[in-house]
């Protein structure tokens, strides 16, 4: 138990020095490309995974649902988390690790760990994989979301640098605690539950996406109290 989120964090840790690595060979312009890139990339995973949340099939034609789930949740997540200023409190914690590892002139410290952790800590695989880890001893869930992680740290971390790689520790926290407390969460984690959650989870993708395509500034840590209103919705 818990292998499959030691074998993800190792991962990201891995391929975020494979990034930064590449980094250092990489001109400036070429950096600014494979952002856009990376951000055009993210923006069709979050829409992918809201679409198919939004959008039922029903006799040869499409219909929309999960309207007012999404409105509430991120309405809710809105108030609550800027009244907490979850994002201030990411970028705070950047900054204390950002001073620990004594790297003063990086500029995209606080921003690598913040997009990257929001990235790779959001989203249905990490907690159907990390219960399933937890309740039947099978990683392989968490194993292929290894692999996936593996790759978009890469590219985060040559662009970003350094601070992608410390999104690994709130990883391992927030896979590893599910794991710890499977047990107890399963009752309330639902096949609808869990559809609910990847369905909120890639909208803030999505938003991550926007704040990397385009330069822009969604607070999506302030967003993800959103995350609680799917398990009271039914």
């Amino acid at each position: 138990m818990g292998i499959g989120t030691i074998v993800n964090t190792l991962a990201v840790i891995v391929g975020s020095m494979i990034g930064i690595m590449i980094k250092g060979g990489l001109k400036q312009r070429y950096q600014e490309i494979i952002m856009q890139a990376l951000g055009l990339a993210t923006l069709f995973i979050g829409a992918s995974g809201a679409m198919s949340g939004m959008l039922k099939v029903i006799d040869n034609g499409l219909e929309t649902q999960g309207s007012m789930l999404l409105i509430g949740s991120l309405v809710f997540g809105a108030l609550v988390g800027e009244f907490l200023n979850i994002e201030l409190r990411l970028e705070q914690i950047g900054e204390w690790l950002k001073s620990k590892v004594h790297i003063k002139n990086d500029t995209h410290f606080v921003e690598g760990f913040v997009t990257s952790a929001l990235v790779i800590c959001v989203g249905a695989m990490a907690i159907v994989g990390a219960l399933q880890d937890g309740l039947q001893g099978d990683p392989s869930t968490l194993f292929a979301k290894s692999i996936l992680d593996f790759i978009i740290v890469i590219v985060f971390a040559s662009t970003l640098g350094i601070g992608v790689t410390f999104s690994a520790l709130p990883l391992f926290v927030y896979q590893g605690s599910i794991t710890l407390f499977a047990t107890f969460l399963k009752p309330f984690l639902t096949q609808s539950v869990i559809t609910n959650l990847s369905f909120i989870g890639s909208v803030l993708i999505f938003a991550v996406g926007i704040n990397l395509c385009f330069d822009k500034k969604i607070k999506v840590a302030n967003l993800l109290p959103a995350m609680i209103i799917p398990f009271f919705f039914h």
